[in-house]
């Protein structure tokens, strides 16, 4: 008789890992459920622990675990805009949207849930939580675009522009992921040009930005 394979020991997770255990699980379960989809025990499962633990490290329970995973998200988000700045301006916006519909793609219904909040769960912190990924978007693309004191009109113009690739993000989800991502890349990265333009017809400091992105853009 062939020997038996000797088990594994156990490790004792500190509580930074056991932490950090529980929130991968509750993220792969709201990347594919919507919130109030997903209870504690559902949690405990995926992690294969019991609810009892997850309480020991959660005790506010779903909403404090929801928001944890939640900056958990965001974290990832925020850091999608944060380009090396060099070299052409729009061939960085499209490597930065390329990692933003990354984790779209990858997290269906979690990143709906981040945008959107459920019924259950959102309160004034999910939407501050939210609202930081889009400052820190608008934050990068001014400094991609070398403004350090933006005026309101190109304020607005970025964020407005933030707002629609939100939207388009949540529709393409809808819409089976059709067009194709790169596809979507493109037409959005065209969309920003756009609306520069039509704000630097208004605005002095936005037709800077203008002039200056048509002599460094490239192809």
């Amino acid at each position: 008789m062939s020997p038996q394979a000797a088990t594994p020991a156990y490790r004792r997770l500190s509580v930074e890992e056991r932490r950090s255990q529980l929130l991968d699980a509750a993220l792969s379960l709201f990347a594919h459920r919507a919130p109030e989809e997903v209870s504690l025990d559902d949690v405990a499962e995926a992690a294969g622990v019991s609810r009892p633990l997850v309480y020991r490290y959660f005790p506010g329970g779903k909403q404090q675990l929801y928001e944890a995973a939640l900056r958990s998200a965001a974290e990832e988000l925020r850091h999608c805009f944060d380009e090396p700045r060099e070299g052409p301006l729009l061939p960085r916006l499209h490597r930065a949207l390329d990692r933003y519909l990354t984790f779209v793609d990858g997290h269906d219904a979690g990143f709906t849930a981040l945008l959107q909040g459920g019924s259950v769960v959102e309160t004034s912190r999910t939407t501050a939580i939210v609202d930081g990924v889009r400052r820190a978007a608008a934050d990068h693309i001014m400094r991609h675009l070398g403004v350090t004191d933006p005026g309101p009109r190109l304020r607005m113009t970025v964020r407005m522009w933030i707002t629609a690739v939100e939207a388009a993000s949540l529709i393409w989800l809808d819409e089976d992921k059709q067009p194709p991502a790169d596809d979507l890349r493109d037409w959005l990265v065209d969309q920003f040009v756009a609306v520069l333009t039509v704000t630097a017809s208004r605005d002095a400091q936005t037709a800077a930005v203008v002039a200056a992105l048509g002599t460094t853009s490239g192809d």
